[in-house]
């Protein structure tokens, strides 16, 4: 009996590993203010495609439509599904902390901190994005 419960507690903490690595890791988007977001929070190689000047990063916002970056420069889990970001645009002049609140759907409610206001673009506008917003998480 003693060997099937140890087993037992070894399969769960194996998974709990997997499924704690498979947070906060993928590509999100928000359709309502036209930004998405590649982020791995775990594994900080993000790269921006065809831009290999910022190197490599826990992961970017960019907008549909607008060549622009958000870069996200420091990332600390605090969780399991969530972690606190740094940010900052591709020109240096702007920048914010958020937490990125990963729910049991896989979706991302991002909250902002301080700092700069985060900004996308909508029909060639930029826009200021509300202090809670939620990404989906694009499969």
């Amino acid at each position: 009996m003693r060997k099937k419960s140890v087993i037992i507690m070894i399969l769960m903490t194996c998974l709990s590993v997997v499924t704690y690595a498979q947070n906060l890791k993928g590509k999100y988007s928000n359709e309502e203010y036209n930004f998405y977001l590649f982020l791995d929070v775990d594994n900080p190689k993000v790269k921006i495609p065809g831009d290999d000047l910022y190197g490599e990063m826990p992961g970017y916002f960019g907008a549909k439509g607008w060549e622009l970056k958000w870069m996200i420069i420091e990332c600390e889990r605090v969780n399991e599904n969530k972690a606190e970001i740094t940010v900052i645009n591709d020109s240096g002049s702007e920048d914010f902390q958020a937490t990125l609140t990963e729910d049991s759907e896989g979706n991302i409610t991002m909250k902002h901190i301080d700092g700069s206001p985060f900004k996308s673009v909508i029909n060639g506008k930029r826009v200021k994005v509300p202090k809670t917003v939620v990404l989906k998480k694009d499969y």
